[in-house]
């Protein structure tokens, strides 16, 4: 019925988000990312940041091999950072620009800052782009690049289990902060109508494209996949049908947002309560909608079109699927008396 491709996001690699995109050192929303590589400067990248010189020769006896060449090393070191702290900001943007166009991504950058070298004295830049997302780049060979959407899912998803864990280095331009903005964009491309008010990338797919959750202002959210032939779009209770989880949609919101669909139709006096997707078939899907009112529910097939072309009361929609499940089976009557 459904595509159960995403199942593998779901459970504790499901959540790469944003209410908007925070600082890393101060979110006070949901970020973006699920990444699946490690964060720069995380305890499992390859190439650990360094963005503080030891200067400790001082401490050491001079007179030893070892203690001479720590001094070389601590003084190539202070070179190279002097060196850094040097360059202008236009030199700075154009050492990025050119590591972006070496790793092949199409991003103009607007801003960049060189936050440190790894402890091989390798050159680590954050770049902005003129649109979508930024990175930080690595100015290693080949070069390494980490979307800062996928870095902050990441950090989101660790202090969600940790409020205290060791997330790596993430992007902190203020021009990369723009997290909403950006996956909300993909969204109203997808063909996503609402107002999208909290949004991260939760993971990646078996086919190793980023997935992204949006949330939206009173209604059912949506998962987001960029394919190859463009968005592919599932809505959150299609997501909860196959045993997901949507962070940033409540029930509450599913049923307001299906409500409307009722308009017209003999369940149009329902005051939704709660809904579920039960399946599809090539007629369209078939949701269950339990009312306010004890006792009161419908099965309601939707087209594909979106249209809700036949209503069926709880009461005598056994044979639909598995039946109603929300709304409670109407009490059997009492046997007559004699």
């Amino acid at each position: 019925m459904f595509d159960k491709k995403m199942l593998p996001l779901m459970g504790a690699a499901c959540a790469l988000v944003l209410a908007v995109v925070q600082p890393a050192a101060a979110q006070t929303a949901p970020p973006f990312g699920g990444a699946t590589s490690s964060a720069p400067g995380s305890a499992t990248d390859p190439n650990p940041t360094s963005v503080t010189r030891d200067s400790s020769g001082s401490r050491m006896n001079r007179n030893t091999a070892e203690g001479r060449r720590q001094e070389r090393a601590n003084s190539q070191r202070e070179r190279q950072a002097a060196a850094a702290a040097a360059a202008t900001p236009e030199q700075i943007r154009a050492e990025a620009q050119a590591q972006a166009t070496a790793a092949g991504l199409t991003c103009q950058v607007t801003e960049a800052v060189n936050p440190g070298v790894t402890a091989e004295q390798i050159k680590i830049y954050e770049a902005a782009c003129a649109s979508g997302p930024g990175y930080i780049l690595i100015a290693s060979t080949p070069p390494q690049n980490f979307d800062c959407l996928e870095l902050a899912g990441t950090a989101y998803t660790a202090r969600l289990r940790d409020p205290a864990a060791d997330v790596g280095q993430q992007c902190v331009l203020p021009a990369n902060q723009n997290g909403l903005a950006v996956i909300g964009g993909w969204a109203r491309e997808a063909g996503v109508a609402c107002t999208v008010d909290e949004a991260v990338a939760i993971g990646k797919s078996s086919e190793n494209n980023i997935v992204y959750e949006v949330g939206c202002t009173g209604v059912d959210g949506y998962w987001l996949e960029k394919v190859a032939t463009g968005w592919k779009l599932q809505d959150c209770l299609q997501i909860v049908s196959v045993g997901g989880t949507c962070r940033f949609t409540t029930a509450q919101e599913q049923a307001d947002g299906f409500e409307p669909k009722l308009a017209g139709t003999d369940a149009a006096a329902c005051d939704v309560a709660q809904v579920r997707l039960m399946g599809s078939n090539p007629n369209g899907r078939f949701y269950e909608a339990k009312c306010a009112a004890e006792g009161e529910g419908y099965i309601a097939r939707v087209s594909t079109a979106g249209v809700t072309e036949q209503i069926y009361p709880c009461a005598t929609a056994q044979r639909i699927g598995n039946g109603c499940t929300l709304t409670p089976a109407p009490a059997a009557a009492p046997a007559p008396t004699e």
